[in-house]
């Protein structure tokens, strides 16, 4: 019999977010408690929220999760970019059986994970400390139960792997209750009014509903995102399961609640549903 693997929280660090499960639980609760619930009017399919620590983006993040705050999904499909350079420009799987914070376990969803993997052939990573996916992972646990999870590390952002990916993923999902999750930050390290523009802009593709403009605009700077290559997937990905909106619901970047506006990066809670 195989050994069953977990995933250990490398986040959980008291920076990154709380290592108490009362205090994380609690401040996850908060974010949510807070942040506004749209009217949408038709199914939530898709996600775009932060991945910096809780301190700068968990409000956003808050908002992002707010909108499926106790809906019932099978599974989530989690996609975030690579910063650590694990997946050698390739799609990427963590392959462990659960992935563990101090809320608990979260299962991985093996089925998924084939299916995606017959198609795109998931580079398998043993050991990783990506924070991208893991930060979601307390919002997921506490917004939802019961479902399981398809992590993806995703390094070649090119708009035709953003396609594939996204293809595949609607394939894989079709006729589940899936929540597709895209991991992201906004524009990195400008001053607080130009970061403000260079994200409205990048937003702009986004909102439009754009996910082939906005892969393409990522590949000449043209749109910014650390994320960018997951968003444009999820995008993709929702469009092919029905999604036709995408809305806004909070926009800040880290000189919100920072005194530092020299240097700042950007966050976004995007939803994206059917009409």
């Amino acid at each position: 019999m195989a050994e069953y693997t977990v995933r250990p929280p490398v986040c959980a660090d008291d920076r990154w977010y709380p290592a108490s499960p009362q205090a994380l639980r609690q401040e996850v609760t908060d974010y949510l408690d807070h942040a506004p619930a749209l009217d949408l009017p038709g199914d939530v399919l898709g996600l775009i929220a932060p991945h910096a620590g809780y301190f700068f983006s968990g409000h956003v993040a808050g908002a992002s999760y707010r909108q499926v705050r106790g809906r019932d999904y099978d599974s989530v499909v989690l996609v975030g970019p690579d910063h650590r350079g694990l997946t050698f420009g390739e799609l990427a799987f963590p392959d462990f059986d659960a992935w563990h914070t101090p809320l608990g376990d979260v299962p991985i969803d093996r089925e998924l994970v084939t299916a995606l993997d017959q198609r795109l052939h998931l580079r398998c990573v043993r050991r990783d400390s990506e924070h991208s996916l893991e930060v979601q992972l307390p919002f997921l646990q506490t917004a939802l139960t019961g479902f399981k999870l398809l992590p993806l590390m995703m390094g070649d952002p090119s708009p035709a792997v953003c396609r594939e990916l996204g293809q595949a993923i609607a394939d894989a999902v079709r006729g589940r209750r899936a929540l597709l999750v895209a991991s992201t930050d906004l524009s990195h390290y400008y001053p607080y009014e130009q970061a403000k523009r260079l994200d409205q802009n990048t937003l702009k593709y986004v909102l439009d509903f754009d996910p082939a403009g906005f892969a393409e605009a990522l590949t000449r700077g043209a749109a910014l995102a650390c994320g960018g290559g997951p968003v444009a997937a999820v995008m993709f990905a929702a469009h092919a399961l029905g999604a036709t909106q995408a809305h806004l619901v909070k926009y800040a970047n880290s000189g919100d609640v920072w005194e530092d506006k020299s240097r700042v990066v950007g966050y976004a809670a995007v939803v994206l549903s059917t009409s």
